[in-house]
């Protein structure tokens, strides 16, 4: 089938990618151009914190038929602040991996980055829509409709195909963060030791709190405490003018001076997720039943056989985690309901 360019979005295919990851990048990439892309043609994007190598750009290059950029991550949108304490970070992360924290030791400098940073890059500033892509995930059925006129038309802003339970050990104050509540000290004692007696976010900014928003999804007693659901951000489709919008803005700013993303290991997931639960409409947020996915260990397979043979897929409901006991799906669809 011939690339459609009669009508398309500003959108882009972005992937965050080391060189040692070449691999699983192309698996990824000619994965979602065939099932995809041969049809519509969106340009990719490619960052990382290192310049990229010849090797993964004539490989990358030549697994795409259309528009490709590589571009370099800012070292003061990638590296740890000066001001952040190394002492107290590192024996927070030696802490983790001692209680066998999935990394608990490493993984921080990305999470701020996906967390306040990507969509500020020069190579896709002038972008609207980005689909996250990873190197190693698994696409599994065609997708031949774009799905992001269907965010566009809708008046989405961000979709999601998987929701798990965060890790409560990687984001003990987070919480306190937005809320304001006291909040379970698990890792960082000076941290907590004034947990819930400061004014936090959406106290300080009511006016960023959309009406009919999400928060039931985040929430299992009205605000009290976070139950730990997200949508899982290695798949993301979604408005990066929403990211680059006042409230969002302010958000990232307000998390970015607690210094979490560091002292703990506040993941993009959460922050994205309460991010869009809080500052967006509930009916902005779409779950792409249709986009068949797979980040290892997690697969999602659309649930209705007609909509599984009409796009080739080549997967089974019975494995996808929809309604596994770690997924938090059926909390999505009945707060969506209401």
């Amino acid at each position: 089938m011939g690339t459609n360019t009669t009508h398309r979005a500003n959108a882009v295919l972005l992937m965050l990618v080391r060189n040692s990851e070449l691999e699983g990048a192309l698996s990824s990439v000619m994965q979602l151009e065939e099932r995809f892309n041969r049809r519509f043609g969106y340009p990719w994007v490619f960052l990382n914190d290192v310049p990229f190598t010849d090797d993964f750009m004539q490989k990358m290059s030549g697994a795409i038929a259309g528009p490709v950029s590589y571009g370099l991550i800012p070292r003061e949108h990638w590296f740890q602040p000066d001001w952040i304490d190394e002492e107290r970070a590192a024996a927070n992360r030696a802490q983790m991996v001692a209680d066998n924290v999935v990394y608990g030791g490493d993984y921080r400098n990305m999470c701020r980055f996906n967390s306040g940073f990507f969509y500020r890059h020069p190579l896709v500033r002038n972008y609207k829509w980005y689909w996250r892509v990873e190197p190693s995930v698994n696409f599994l059925c065609d997708t031949d409709h774009d799905p992001f006129l269907f965010m566009e038309e809708n008046d989405k802003v961000y979709g999601f195909t998987i929701t798990p339970y965060e890790w409560p050990l990687t984001v003990p104050t987070l919480w306190g963060a937005v809320k304001g509540e006291a909040t379970t000290c698990l890792v960082d004692a000076q941290c907590c030791s004034t947990a819930g007696r400061v004014t936090e976010f959406t106290t300080t900014y009511p006016q960023y709190i959309a009406p009919n928003n999400a928060m039931d999804f985040l929430t299992d007693d009205g605000g009290e405490t976070y139950n730990m659901c997200h949508f899982w951000s290695n798949f993301e489709i979604a408005n990066m003018d929403f990211w680059r919008g006042e409230a969002y803005s302010k958000f990232f700013e307000h998390l970015e001076s607690k210094g979490g993303f560091y002292y703990e290991r506040w993941g993009d997931a959460p922050v994205h997720s309460i991010g869009a639960a809080l500052f967006a409409r509930k009916d902005q947020i779409h779950f792409f039943d249709d986009i068949g996915y797979q980040h290892p260990p997690f697969m999602h397979c659309p649930r209705h056989q007609t909509v599984r043979k009409e796009r080739n897929c080549s997967c089974s409901p019975f494995g996808s985690f929809d309604y596994n006991g770690y997924s938090c799906l059926r909390k999505w669809e009945l707060v969506a309901r209401i």
